[in-house]
């Protein structure tokens, strides 16, 4: 029997206290401590879980209790130094969506946790979905043909953010749902938006990626919206899914429906589209919460030493297309290039596996330090 792994948690706030519930639940986990500067969370939780200690210092937390692996769940702004004392200190990091303020910040993560041979993995916790699951399935059958273009909506009421816009919030789920599909980095980025509420923080966004072969996708994010909506619409040459994760039931409904050109034509007159209306069905998505199985395959990843399905140059190549979002927005929706600087394969979790210089088996990615120095922070 493999030995537990210890893990604190930082960051108690509004998606903490799930990563808390769910590492305490996981037998291969021994959650030894929870950080956060309000003593009054690290109270109500202690509450709930007094054999989890709290702590509001995170340099204490990380040299002072013996742990393996360190959970960072604060705001965006602390992702970088904290993750990077995390890794500084020898211990197996996640960070919570998005990875980082900037590319040149996870690019140094990345680059700290390959040459000290950590485990380094981002939160985009749809990929572990089900219903992710169950639609990347059926893309790789090929049933729905060539995938055309997606359109994503994820809209609500709030919550407003005061430090990154709506687009850092809410498209990284979208985005990293997108490229696990298409399984191809964009060519190119646009995006324009408004800021009603905050000026300067855009709360109603509207994101375009290119993708090659004439492939789109469309994201739609949202603060200001009366209903919590989470729909995807992927469209096929032979078939369409649509995907509402609000949905109690049938989360996932795949339509036999598309359209044709004729083949030949000689006149105008016997020029034809061709419409095919068939069946829907809708296939059975076992219930098992997102979180929970990427706690534990953060967890697997640690006891094996294989690649985490989103690794850290998953996280790095998500920032990469925020950064260009925001450019877009600046330059009021223009489109903005992106460089492809590594092939996608995300066939399954540990599939690459990783060299101490920096470059992966199939993927070559080289991602230079961008800084020296050991962070000292504290909470």
């Amino acid at each position: 029997m493999s030995k537990k792994i210890r893990v604190g948690v930082v960051g108690c706030g509004y998606w903490g206290p799930n990563l808390v519930r769910n590492f305490r639940s996981l037998p291969d986990c021994h959650l030894k401590v929870m950080c956060d500067i309000s003593e009054a969370r690290l109270n109500h939780l202690t509450t709930l879980y007094p054999e989890v200690k709290g702590e509001t210092c995170f340099e204490h937390m990380l040299n002072g209790v013996g742990l393996n692996a360190v959970v960072v769940a604060t705001s965006v702004k602390l992702h970088y130094q904290m993750a990077k004392a995390a890794l500084l200190a020898g211990k197996h990091t996640m960070i919570e969506k998005p990875m980082a303020s900037s590319s040149e910040q996870c690019a140094e993560l990345v680059e700290i946790a390959q040459k000290k041979g950590l485990v380094l993995m981002v939160g985009h916790t749809f990929l572990y979905s089900p219903a992710v699951r169950m639609i990347k399935q059926i893309v790789d059958r090929g049933d729905l043909g060539q995938i055309r273009y997606i359109c994503a909506r994820r809209l609500n009421l709030g919550l407003f953010q005061n430090d990154i816009n709506v687009a850092w919030d809410l498209a990284p789920h979208d985005i990293s749902i997108v490229l696990h599909l298409l399984e191809e980095t964009p060519i190119s980025v646009n995006c324009r938006g408004s800021a009603h509420v905050t000026p300067g923080i855009q709360d109603v966004t509207s994101m375009g990626l290119t993708f090659s072969k004439d492939r789109s996708a469309i994201i739609h994010s949202s603060w200001l919206d009366p209903r919590k909506v989470r729909e995807m619409t992927i469209v096929g040459s032979k078939r369409m899914i649509v995907y509402d994760d609000v949905a109690q039931q049938e989360k996932i409904r795949v339509f036999d429906v598309r359209v044709e050109r004729p083949p030949h034509y000689d006149t105008f007159a016997e020029f034809h589209y061709a419409y095919h209306y068939g069946d829907s069905y809708a296939p059975y998505v076992r219930q098992e919460e997102p979180l929970k199985s990427e706690c534990q395959h953060f967890l697997e990843c640690i006891q094996e030493g294989k690649l985490p399905l989103t690794d850290g140059s998953q996280g790095l190549e998500l920032v990469k297309i925020l950064e260009a979002s925001s450019e877009s927005l600046r330059h009021g929706g223009s489109a903005v290039a992106l460089r492809a600087e590594r092939d996608r394969s995300l066939s399954g979790a540990g599939a690459v596996a990783q060299a101490s210089n920096g470059k992966s088996k199939n993927g070559k990615i080289h991602i230079p330090v961008a800084g020296n120095g050991e962070p000292c922070v504290t909470l």
